[in-house]
């Protein structure tokens, strides 16, 4: 797995910090890894969602955010064709309900701007 991460995004949506990052996995198991290391970097977030294409192999999580953002990271893996790429966005609460709508929609605008400077370095 590579440490270092091959794009990050940060975006603000009423109050909320939303960090997007993209990173290259050799195995599922490597998500664990991502996501320990996002929960170290951003103790105040109160979820870290995420997504995982490994082969055949894809998996998603929620950590207890509306809106299914998970789901809507592992869509951007595949529209992009990222096969062996984890995609991990931390939200901070900035105190303004966002609804599963516009969550998503966050969720998803991060995600894109990590994928966007992965492509563009």
């Amino acid at each position: 797995m590579t440490a270092e991460p091959l794009g990050a995004a940060k975006l603000e949506v009423r109050y909320s910090r939303f960090y997007a990052y993209l990173y290259r996995v050799e195995a599922p198991e490597d998500l664990a890894q991502v996501l320990a290391g996002h929960r170290e970097a951003y103790r105040k977030a109160a979820h870290h969602c995420a997504a995982a294409r490994c082969g055949s192999v894809e998996e998603f999580k929620n950590d207890g955010e509306v809106g299914r953002p998970g789901r809507v990271l592992l869509g951007l893996l595949r529209k992009h064709a990222l096969e062996s790429h984890a995609l991990v966005v931390s939200r901070v609460f900035g105190g303004v309900l966002l609804g599963p709508g516009n969550v998503a929609r966050a969720f998803r605008d991060a995600g894109e701007g990590a994928i966007r400077e992965a492509e563009g370095s």
